[in-house]
């Protein structure tokens, strides 16, 4: 972290007004003084990104241990506990039998154990998990997306605002806030490298992500829980699960989020029954309050130009955050970033944020703009369903919730299939968003 000056975390991660600072020894908040001290961790969502999260927490330089585990199948529990201590070794696990919970209410016995709780489920289960774990006292380590709808949107928000109220420390996984290359970039960008900013482009084409076909005797509930990216109440679409990154460094950019949305969007590939109801590319123009426009794409089809980035346009040059490179009209090389030393920015934000908690200070709270970026990608994708221009306020404050009334593995999710085993389809002109 040599090249990762204190100064630009503590800039980048500040929520204006928000009046973070160090603070005293809070103990119902969890902190602890001494790095002899464990700092015990729960997770809660055991798939890929939840055990990258748990080796990365258990990786920084204080004595962390993993001691509960919560997730919806034992089968996923297991195997990211087996590949955890293969990685970190088992002195630093310490689950037993009576501390791993399965079954969608899960979370609600592995939070209380815990100083640090890392939520790392499909998004949709974000807003009840954050809530849980605020009311505990927790520190908290979230991925993104936040929520998947308007209401779950509101419930972050209102959440974090009791986590401020107890200075608890959130830290939310769009961990390009914590990357070298993207702290120098927007140092400059901000610092009027390029002149004033009049249009922008964020991109996430690529090929797409994996399918878990049905299996027999699946109920409706666990298909869709085992095939989750590709259903909204889960995932919220790629615009909203993956997108959200490029979407997110665009709104750093500007210090704000945008004021309206309209794009197009489709299943052009990726349309089979497996699919289940979400798009496999959009595309969107973001407008801010100043007139300027956000150009987004994000598509999820094979053997197709693939790019993963976000470019900045300014009245004296370019900045392309992707190649850390910023250039003038003329061709003349501004700043390029050598990112062949730069630390692992996924490592990174669990580094910061355990070493503020093992001081006892008060730093982090990403959860408002997480939140926001959130709003920002579901803002899109309710264009790109209903093709209409639809305004910020009016997409924050949709009372249209997509979750499920119950959560059980014999209750029907929020949409089912038809009787040939498709599902609905949002169509431009015809589906209400809001």
């Amino acid at each position: 972290m040599t090249k990762i000056k204190r100064r630009d975390f503590v800039n980048k991660t500040l929520i204006a007004g928000s009046g973070i600072m160090a603070s005293p020894f809070i103990a119902q908040a969890g902190f602890h003084h001494s790095v002899d001290d464990a700092i015990k961790v729960a997770l809660v969502g055991c798939g890929g990104r939840g055990t990258g999260a748990a080796v990365q927490a258990l990786s920084t330089k204080q004595n962390v241990k993993l001691v509960a585990v919560a997730d919806a199948f034992k089968d996923r529990l297991d195997k990211s506990l087996s590949s955890i201590i293969e990685k970190v070794g088992k002195d630093k696990v310490m689950v037993g039998d009576d501390a791993k919970f399965v079954g969608f209410d899960g979370y609600k016995s592995a939070i209380p154990m815990a100083d640090v709780v890392i939520l790392t489920t499909p998004p949709g289960f974000r807003p009840m998990h954050f809530e849980e774990a605020v009311k505990q006292n927790k520190q908290i380590f979230m991925e993104k997306p936040l929520a998947t709808d308007g209401p779950g949107i509101r419930k972050i928000l209102e959440t974090a605002k009791e986590a401020k109220a107890k200075k608890l420390n959130v830290v939310v996984g769009l961990q390009r806030h914590y990357q070298d290359k993207y702290i120098q970039m927007m140092d400059r960008v901000h610092g009027g490298k390029i002149g004033d900013i009049v249009a922008a482009q964020a991109y996430w084409n690529g090929a797409g992500v994996w399918v878990r076909p049905r299996e027999a005797n699946q109920t409706e509930m666990e298909y869709q829980m085992r095939n989750w990216y590709y259903f909204n109440w889960l995932c919220g679409d790629h615009i909203v699960e993956q997108h959200i990154h490029n979407l997110d460094v665009i709104n750093w950019v500007k210090q704000g989020y945008p004021v309206s949305a309209q794009g197009m969007g489709g299943r052009e590939v990726r349309n089979g029954m497996d699919h289940g109801e979400i798009f496999d590319h959009h595309f969107v123009e973001f407008t801010y309050a100043d007139g300027c426009v956000m150009s987004s794409q994000c598509r999820h089809i094979k053997n197709c130009w693939n790019k993963v980035s976000e470019s900045i346009t300014g009245t004296k040059g370019r900045a392309d955050f992707g190649a850390g490179s910023i250039t003038s009209y003329k061709g003349k090389s501004i700043y390029q970033h050598d990112s062949l030393d730069d630390p692992n920015p996924y490592q990174v934000e669990h580094d910061l944020l355990f070493d503020a908690i093992s001081k006892g200070e008060y730093k982090y709270a990403d959860a408002e703009n997480g939140a926001k970026s959130t709003m920002t990608s579901i803002l899109g994708r309710m264009a790109t369903y209903s093709g209409k221009m639809v305004k910020w306020d009016d997409a924050i404050n949709s009372e249209v919730d997509i979750m499920p009334k119950k959560y059980a593995w014999d209750a029907n999710p929020p949409v089912m299939p038809d009787s040939k085993g498709r599902y609905a389809i949002p169509v431009p002109g015809q589906s209400a968003v809001v």
